[in-house]
């Protein structure tokens, strides 16, 4: 059977969450997996990537403009957690902001990817027209997000 759009797309949420949480437990016991975080951070970034280009834009069309302009809002606020997060995870992720700042990006991860799965998430396979699902479809397999992309409500815009 084939997998979902909305299979695939909670799929990458948990992807996502498994490599912040080695981390978080590698950061409690003293030995952080810098590059899991690094990864989680940069598969978050092309997921908020293929909602925000591909995903929302005919969810927005057909209804759900409300919903989508909440994930929006959210994104931004995660990617600013990354902004601040990412170059002291570089540096070794032993800072002490370093814990805060994960706490807050899995809180705010947490509460999203809810929303996501219960409201938006069903919509795209029934939503979503065979152009556009085949669009996501292939970008879901390999996609990249391109080279500088933010996000919409992200504060470097």
């Amino acid at each position: 059977m084939t997998e979902t759009l909305a299979e695939a797309l909670e799929r990458e949420h948990v992807d996502i969450d498994g490599g912040i949480d080695a981390f978080t437990t590698g950061l409690a016991a003293g030995n952080p997996p810098v590059d899991a975080m690094l990864a989680a951070m940069a598969a978050l970034r092309r997921h908020i990537y293929l909602e925000e280009a591909i995903l929302f834009p005919p969810l927005k069309d057909n209804g759900f403009f409300g919903p989508v302009t909440v994930m929006l809002m959210e994104h931004g606020r995660m990617w600013q957690i990354m902004d601040e997060l990412e170059p002291l995870v570089r540096a070794g992720g032993t800072d002490p902001r370093v814990d805060a700042l994960c706490m807050d990006l899995v809180a705010q991860i947490g509460a999203h990817n809810m929303k996501e799965e219960q409201i938006l998430y069903p919509e795209a396979d029934t939503t979503l027209n065979g152009a556009a699902t085949a669009e996501l479809r292939t970008f879901l397999d390999a996609g990249t997000m391109p080279e500088g992309w933010i996000c919409q409500h992200s504060q470097a815009h």
